[in-house]
């Protein structure tokens, strides 16, 4: 008797289990948006479509599985909406440069404003000030977060390469990379590498996806080979060259490609 009793319990916990574990798979699935199980932190896999929106509040009606839209002009709402469409959602954050149109410019020191770029209300930060800067960044990704964004896009991660008004150096931007990457980690976000290409080698381990600008245009698409290698997604956009110049390559190299209006509006003319 008492082994026909345990015998039935333990196929109802083998059931109950099963049972939980279809659910578990159908609900990642459902929600996977082109990743794969690899944890809390999504991770996209290479070849996923996407849609990049960072000119005003998102449209959500391109039939996509990813959307990188700005942090600060949408909603929870809108993060919502994308997410019961079946989307997984990025959120645009300037982690390179000042913005004196965001609500929070006053909490940024003059001591750590370089010189302007190549936008408007837009200056370089002094990323060796991690002490600085690294509070101001949480309170954007805890933004990201509180708004259910899955991920983040830090923008602007290469200014050691460029024309900063500080000696920056490629020590100083590595990093400030991986503090990026540490602070999204923190918050169960995945985070992207936007360019800096001449890094990837060091920071591919650190990033679940990378976004690029212009690969095409200026040959350097294979050096976005090692994300690749890694199962990991490359979301990448050209502005000038035409799409029958530039895809027959990148679906060689299983980049998420498309065309994009420099002001990065819904219009897009993917691979």
């Amino acid at each position: 008797m008492s082994g026909g009793t345990t015998g039935r319990a333990a196929r109802a916990y083998a059931a109950l289990a099963a049972a939980v574990l279809t659910a578990a798979v159908a609900t990642g699935c459902a929600a996977d948006g082109g990743g794969g199980d690899r944890g809390a932190v999504w991770q996209p896999r290479p070849g996923v479509d996407w849609q990049w929106q960072l000119d005003g509040r998102v449209d959500p009606s391109v039939d996509v599985p990813v959307y990188d839209i700005d942090g600060f002009e949408n909603t929870a709402a809108d993060v919502a909406r994308l997410h019961a469409d079946g989307r997984k959602v990025i959120c645009y954050v300037n982690v390179g440069a000042y913005e004196d149109f965001r609500p929070d410019a006053d909490d940024f020191p003059r001591s750590v404003l370089g010189r302007p770029n190549d936008w408007e209300g837009e200056r370089w930060l002094d990323i060796r000030e991690l002490s600085v800067l690294r509070p101001l960044m949480e309170r954007r990704f805890d933004m990201c977060r509180d708004k259910g964004f899955d991920a983040v896009e830090p923008d602007l991660m290469e200014g050691y390469a460029n024309d900063t008004g500080f000696p920056l150096t490629a020590e100083d931007q590595l990093a400030y990379n991986r503090m990026i990457a540490d602070i999204a980690h923190e918050r169960g976000l995945a985070v992207g590498l936007k360019n800096d290409l001449a890094q990837i080698p060091e920071l591919v381990g650190d990033f679940e996806f990378a976004v690029n600008e212009e690969c095409a245009e200026f040959g350097e698409c294979a050096a976005l080979r090692p994300f690749i290698e890694a199962g990991k997604a490359v979301f990448h956009v050209e502005y000038r060259e035409r799409t029958e110049e530039f895809c027959a390559q990148a679906r060689g190299l299983r980049l998420s490609s498309m065309r994009k209006k420099l002001e990065l509006d819904v219009w897009r003319d993917p691979c």
